[in-house]
């Protein structure tokens, strides 16, 4: 029953198994694969500007590189060799640690509903010193690394599903050309965004009044834009979270909630225009509170461990 990032995320498990036939599929799929990772990993596009926000211009690229670089690392050493093993030895264990990334997704997207609900103390002078903090640039790095780390074994276990039956080297080597394609297309538009009012500003001092009128364009447009995907990000981690719960709880059949969410969802729309495109909406919105709930849970709990603090 998928639905939502499921569907395309089986097109990109898809795009695996078809990349299995061959060497050359290979790489011709990857190309796919990237292309189609930036609206798979809607979160991890989304999100990740956050971790740029109050650094100097020179400073965006570069920290991008460093993101980019743990994610790989992320993917092709840590997760890669773990399902390869898994999928050998212990297939029964992908499941439930798709359910614990899930279950930690949810928990970032509460987290952040939390602190944006919470009265901001810190002063400006505050805010100016933590981002001039030599440490700061390395704790929003680590951040960002740790959020794609999940994001990228959700990917990675999904499309190893759909090549369980492919001999070992075959799934390695499909694996890692999808996990540098979804890498190189994530960052590469996160790149272009976090960058795109410094091209907005180069414009607006050119030569012709059409290109400075768009540059000023882009300048105005961009801290919308910025604020707009932080609520994005939020909303898909509390989306894709439950939504990846409600899918193993399915799975072990537990609850049915993921079940009948999809036939109320049915039911609802029946045979309305455009009955398709309400159904995601109502299984997207009812996973995102779904996630909303389990997330805000783990938050309180860690916020009544005795000297603890649940992480930003």
């Amino acid at each position: 029953m998928p639905s939502g990032l499921f569907a395309l995320l089986d097109d990109v498990a898809t795009i695996a198994k078809v990349a299995a036939a061959s060497i050359d599929d290979i790489g011709a799929a990857a190309s796919k694969a990237g292309v189609k990772a930036a609206g798979v990993v809607v979160d991890d596009t989304a999100v990740t500007p956050r971790y740029l926000t109050g650094f100097t211009p020179d400073r965006e690229l570069p920290i991008i590189w460093r993101i980019a670089k743990g994610s790989i690392f992320n993917k092709i050493v840590l997760i890669l060799p773990v399902l390869l093993l898994l999928s050998s030895l212990a297939q029964w264990a992908i499941t439930p640690l798709l359910m614990v990334g899930g279950a930690y997704l949810c928990f970032e997207g509460a987290e952040k509903v939390w602190h944006s609900l919470q009265k901001d103390k810190t002063s400006l002078a505050e805010d100016a010193a933590t981002v001039a903090d030599k440490n700061h640039e390395e704790t929003m790095v680590k951040g960002a690394i740790r959020t794609d780390f999940i994001l990228s074994a959700e990917i990675m276990v999904i499309a190893l599903n759909e090549v369980l039956d492919e001999p070992l080297g075959m799934r390695a080597a499909t694996l890692a050309v999808v996990a540098l394609a979804i890498t190189i297309a994530v960052y590469g538009v996160v790149g272009l965004i976090v960058k795109m009012d410094d091209i907005g500003l180069a414009m607006s001092k050119g030569r012709t009044g059409g290109g400075r009128a768009i540059g000023r364009g882009l300048v105005t447009l961009m801290p919308k834009l910025l604020a707009a995907l932080a609520l994005i990000g939020t909303a898909a981690m509390l989306w894709v979270g439950g939504q990846i719960f409600l899918h193993g709880l399915d799975e072990y059949h537990i609850g049915g909630i993921g079940h009948a969410l999809h036939d109320f969802a049915q039911a609802v729309t029946g045979n309305l225009p455009g009955a398709g495109v309400w159904e995601w909406l109502i299984n997207a919105g009812g996973a995102g509170l779904f996630g909303l709930a389990l997330g805000g849970a783990i938050v309180g709990l860690l916020h009544l461990v005795p000297g603890r603090k649940a992480a930003h």
